[in-house]
């Protein structure tokens, strides 16, 4: 599974291989909004990975500390004890940039910023920029998505919604499926290209790009071979003319 967090809309989407949306959940991205620069306490943007799970297996609201826990459980009556504490609660993972120059290396790094998705003790704040950089989530949702996101996991974190379709980088074999799925519609069933030529044995080498729905649902894709060839740009019929292939 994966996941996709939207700044302007503050939730974050978790899918499955195909594509399509398991569940969403509300959350706080920057108060400062979105950025990726190291000490500028905003949230950065583009694709991701869970680089590290922590805290499995500890009760819900334990205290972090710089990842480690503390000992604490979080009670209201400890956060009126120190109302000036970040609180970092239940789970956390720290998310690595997958972008070299916009959020990965130097200082747009996002790892060496320390930017992770955590559990909170204000959760009244979830659905509006209240956080320091990092996302913030309910407890409880925050336990479901730690289960279902592996290391290594993609988080794609969005600044904006307001196109009907997304285009993200995808893994053939994570999502191949739904990439096949499209060609053979578009190239086999359409246009009559023999299977032999479609599935050429090139696509475990290649770079591939998935275009999703507002539900999650792939509707177009294409691939970058090794020597900079691009091709293999279908898009599902209901979608032509909508600028899916040219984005």
């Amino acid at each position: 599974m994966h996941a996709s967090i939207y700044i302007d809309r503050q939730r974050l989407d978790l899918l499955d291989s195909a594509g399509r949306i398991v569940k969403t959940y509300p959350v706080s991205t920057a108060k400062n909004g979105p950025g990726e620069r190291y000490g500028s306490e905003c949230t950065p943007r583009g694709l991701h990975s869970v680089r590290a799970k922590i805290g499995a297996g500890c009760p819900g609201n334990t205290v972090f500390v710089r990842r480690r826990p503390t000992g604490e459980i979080w009670t209201p009556e400890l956060a009126r004890k120190h109302p000036h504490r970040d609180w970092m609660l239940t789970r956390i993972l720290w998310l690595s940039g997958r972008e070299r120059g916009f959020n990965r290396g130097g200082d747009v790094d996002s790892l060496r910023r320390k930017i992770y998705i955590h559990g909170t003790g204000d959760e009244a704040t979830l659905g509006v920029p209240a956080s320091h950089g990092c996302i913030r989530m309910s407890n409880a949702g925050l336990v479901e998505i730690f289960d279902h996101l592996a290391v290594g996991a993609e988080v794609d974190i969005v600044e904006s919604s307001a196109s009907p379709f997304r285009v993200r980088v995808a893994d053939w074999e994570r999502d191949g499926a739904p990439l096949r799925r499209i060609r053979h519609d578009v190239f086999v069933r359409e246009q009559g290209v023999p299977e032999t030529l479609e599935w050429d044995g090139c696509d475990a080498d290649c770079r591939h790009v998935v275009a999703n729905d507002e539900k999650g649902a792939a509707i177009g894709c294409g691939r970058l071979l090794p020597d900079g060839s691009i091709g293999r740009l279908a898009v599902e019929r209901a979608w032509r003319g909508r600028g899916v292939g040219s984005s």
